[in-house]
């Protein structure tokens, strides 16, 4: 972290976390922040579902809700940007206050409520993307909708064309009764609508599931059923948890889905858990509690293809994308791997 970044983030944390955040998209737009550009390696380079990308570190959604800053994101060292959630018509979300630092655990609370600008503001600004950017979206269902399911189909088939993955997002804690739609049965339903959504596309592209932290084996079992049964091409495991455990932060008790570094085991269980449960056969994502190089290399040799990661910025800052990068190149290097791949799973074993 630069001496300018560091300064930066101190001032933001003057203010209240949302009324930060907002100021740190701005100043991303406004070009303040760093921007190192692809960060990539021959080890680094590397595919998932069927997408190249310069290096497995991705943007995981949420930073930039209404993808208002996809240029200068797309050259800020990560190899994937996810954008949203995003529902079929604007929401405002929850009451504020609805976002809290816990700096004593390096973790953030939320409970959003998947507020954004809604499906036509976001295909507006996504139809003037980067094109040498890979860029995807998170797909979300209005609170009031009578038909959930239906809403993810319907914002992937206003948005897809201008997209190159698409994420359903099943598992945020902060929408009522949104995490019924993980059972096998409505999941199974709701994939095949999306789905069928994506194979209307001009260019069909892959779709990809994130499932919540707090699931049982029995649970995963099923997604994994369900996964194959209906040629998902990814899973992202995992979205925030609602537990607490081992938390100090006075904020600790926040309603609403916990992330950052306490999240961290819990995921790559789950993660390798999933992995196990495929056997490799679908692609996997890493998230939760990535603030350094060494916990993303454990989520690649846990049994991710590529990871992903939000808020450690909060503490750390943009370059960090960048940092993570590069320290992954150096650790396959010293273990001998000639690509990120052939670090995938070798030690899921620890995690089971």
């Amino acid at each position: 972290m630069t001496l300018i970044e560091r300064l930066g983030l101190a001032a933001l944390h003057r203010f209240d976390p949302e009324t930060a955040h907002g100021l740190a998209i701005r100043a991303l737009r406004a070009g303040l922040t760093p921007r190192p550009g692809p960060v990539t390696s021959s080890r680094l380079r590397t595919e998932l579902a069927g997408l190249n990308l310069p290096n497995p570190v991705g943007l995981a959604a949420g930073f930039d809700k209404n993808a208002t800053a996809l240029a200068p994101l797309s050259r800020a060292g990560f190899g994937f940007v996810e954008v949203g959630a995003i529902t079929p018509r604007p929401q405002p979300g929850n009451p504020r206050p609805r976002l809290f630092r816990l700096s004593d655990d390096d973790a953030v609370i939320n409970r959003f409520g998947f507020n954004n600008e809604g499906m036509e503001a976001a295909a507006k600004r996504l139809a003037e993307r980067p094109k040498n950017a890979v860029i995807g979206l998170n797909l979300g269902a209005n609170k009031d909708s009578a038909d959930r399911a239906e809403d993810f189909a319907r914002v992937l088939a206003h948005c897809g064309r201008h997209l190159d993955f698409a994420t359903v997002n099943v598992s945020s804690p902060n929408t009522e009764k949104l995490r019924e739609l993980q059972g096998a049965a409505a999941l199974t339903v709701l994939l095949k609508g999306v789905i069928e959504a994506r194979d209307w596309l001009p260019k069909p592209i892959p779709v990809f599931l994130k499932i919540a932290p707090d699931l049982t084996v029995t649970e995963l079992e099923d997604i994994a059923e369900v996964a194959r049964s209906t040629g998902l091409d990814a899973i992202i495991a995992t979205n925030t948890t609602l537990s607490r455990e081992g938390l100090t932060s006075p904020q600790k008790d926040e309603a609403g889905g916990l992330s950052g570094a306490p999240l961290f085991e819990k995921s790559t269980r789950v993660l390798a858990q999933f992995s196990q449960l495929t056997a490799g056969a679908i692609p996997l994502i890493g998230v939760g509690g990535i603030g350094s190089a060494e916990d993303a290399y454990a989520k690649i040799c846990a049994g991710a293809s590529a990871v992903q990661f939000y808020s450690a910025l909060v503490y750390q800052g943009l370059s960090l994308a960048g940092d993570i990068a590069r320290g992954l190149d150096r650790l396959l290097d010293a273990d001998g791997f000639t690509n990120i791949s052939q670090a995938t799973g070798t030690k899921r074993q620890d995690w089971l």
